[in-house]
């Protein structure tokens, strides 16, 4: 089985990769030039030859993109975000949810089964209010990530300005309306959260760090369980170094990995081995438990995501240098081994096609 990645990118361009897990090899397939950083992807709910790009500037753009079977892809519509800096987004039913990083706000675009897909405006959602005591990063509200629970109607937005995720949930009309809050510790900066079970996990940007919450559904508060670095090996000061944490993710446990662990990448480490990729055991639900910490060879690695049979294989990207990897999980989880590797510049995101 060959299996084609969509990467998202700091470039004006959308790359279309081609993986072989027998010859153990990355190659080029296709690249799309869409505008200003297309930094993050997400699929059509309904049509898997459809994808949604955003473009990281002033005035925010969403982008549909529709791939022929050979990869290679056509910008059939876009549509504004009204708002800037658009960095995550999520496709559900028969709407885009946007949450603009600079824009300070969250928003809906219609999204149909034809093309052009995105055929009318969005609206606000919502407008945050809020900030930080971190006067670099955190003078606004920055809506970091746009995600559903996954078993239950629940929308969550974590806020990095505000040190908050906001919580949202449908009313009496089917409006989504906030409804609370996780509040973290000021300055940490939540970027991306994961579920497990009753677990909310989240990761602190500022503070590289990854709480673990028992997450009742609304309007029960949630309760924070444990606390952790995101990489414990270096010496010196994180924060004066400027190395930040990135992604967080949990692969749903299988019949070929049954055991829960999550998945930290981090960035800016001065290693000539590069970012590592920290890895905790969460099979008790009550504390975090870190497993293993894994050099990724990329420099400044943003996104990586899980796919293939049983989610077997991790692909992540350096936008500093590296390019894009494929790791194998290894040791039931608990390893990753490098097993495919092509450089391309600035990789920040991906999708498995």
């Amino acid at each position: 089985m060959v299996y084609q990645i969509y990467v998202g990118t700091y470039t004006s361009d959308v790359y279309t990769l081609s993986f072989n897990p027998d010859t153990q090899s990355l190659t080029l397939v296709s690249s799309l030039t869409v505008g200003h950083h297309p930094s993050w992807l997400t699929p059509d709910p309904t049509n898997p030859t459809v994808i949604y790009t955003a473009l990281e500037q002033a005035n925010g753009t969403v982008v549909a993109i529709k791939y022929d079977a050979d990869g290679k892809g056509t910008i059939v519509g876009t549509q504004s975000t009204l708002g800037a800096d658009p960095c995550n987004f999520v496709a559900s039913g028969n709407t885009l949810f946007v949450g603009n990083y600079s824009g300070e706000n969250l928003v809906s675009i219609p999204i149909s089964v034809d093309p052009p897909h995105l055929a009318a405006p969005g609206k606000i959602l919502a407008a945050f209010a809020g900030s930080g005591p971190d006067e670099d990063r955190q003078t606004t509200p920055h809506p970091h990530q746009v995600i559903f629970h996954p078993d239950r109607e629940e929308l969550l937005v974590p806020d990095l300005g505000s040190d908050k995720t906001r919580r949202f949930a449908k009313d009496q009309k089917g409006e989504w309306v906030p409804s609370g809050d996780v509040v973290y510790e000021p300055g940490s900066g939540p970027r991306h959260v994961a579920f497990y079970k009753n677990v909310l996990y989240t990761l602190l940007e500022l503070s590289s760090e990854v709480t673990a919450h028992h997450f009742p559904p609304l309007p029960a508060e949630p309760r924070l369980i444990d606390k952790l670095p995101t990489q414990g090996h270096f010496p010196g000061d994180i924060k004066e170094l400027n190395m930040l944490a990135a992604e967080i993710l949990v692969p749903t446990p299988n019949s070929a990995f049954p055991t829960p662990y999550l998945y930290v990448s981090n960035r800016n480490d001065p290693s000539p081995e590069g970012d590592i990729i920290s890895i905790y055991a969460i099979a008790d639900l009550e504390k975090l438990n870190v497993a293993a910490e894994v050099r990724s060879g990329l420099k400044h690695l943003r996104g990586m995501v899980f796919g293939g049979p049983d989610d077997k294989y991790l692909v992540a990207g350096g936008v500093l240098g590296g390019g894009v990897k494929v790791f194998e999980r290894v040791d039931g989880g608990k390893g990753l081994e490098q097993i495919a590797s092509i450089d391309v510049e600035a990789p920040t995101s991906f999708l498995w096609a």
